[in-house]
């Protein structure tokens, strides 16, 4: 990914979304062969767990993408219960069966890709964004940024968990 681009040409909206995919094909590699003990347990002292994270990028992907960007309310009640903003790190839990977590992220990402291929990077979002969250939220770049940072930082925390839970690292395309 080593491109010098243009603000607002198809370049820059391919290689944020380039960026994106990277950074969740390494959430979903970082994770991957860890068995659902693994992925249930917390190592940290806030408690969240891998699964619970990713659950949470599931629930962020389809909020700033559906609800703000394209003003769509979910069909159903998948991510009903998101942790609140405020103190995210003990909310990023879930029961859920495994399975139906990472399909649920990966069809989340794919519903993220068709609200984007439509998208001007230079055009307002159409729904509402929560308060304190405006700055993010101006437009589908600001969005798509936020996105790319979100779902880094959270592959980070996923590295650490992985090293933790069985000593591997560097997994995933970077």
């Amino acid at each position: 990914m080593n491109m010098i681009v243009e603000a607002g040409t198809g370049v820059e909206k391919a290689t944020l979304l380039a960026y994106l995919r990277e950074q969740r094909a390494a959430v979903l590699a970082i994770v991957e062969g860890l068995d659902e003990a693994a992925l249930r347990a917390s190592v940290v002292p806030s408690g969240w767990t891998p699964i619970g994270l990713i659950w949470h990028l599931g629930g962020a992907e389809m909020y700033w993408f559906q609800i703000v960007l394209a003003d769509r309310v979910p069909d159903d009640d998948e991510h009903e219960d998101e942790p609140d903003e405020e103190a995210p790190a003990e909310g990023f839990r879930t029961d859920d069966p495994i399975e139906e977590v990472l399909e649920a992220y990966r069809a989340q990402c794919r519903a993220s890709d068709e609200v984007l291929a439509s998208a001007s990077l230079d055009a307002a979002p159409r729904g509402p964004v929560a308060p304190g969250h405006e700055e993010l939220g101006t437009s589908v770049r600001t969005i798509v940024l936020h996105m790319i940072e979100e779902t880094a930082r959270h592959a980070g925390h996923l590295d650490i968990a992985r090293e933790l839970l069985d000593g591997r690292t560097g997994l995933g395309p970077r």
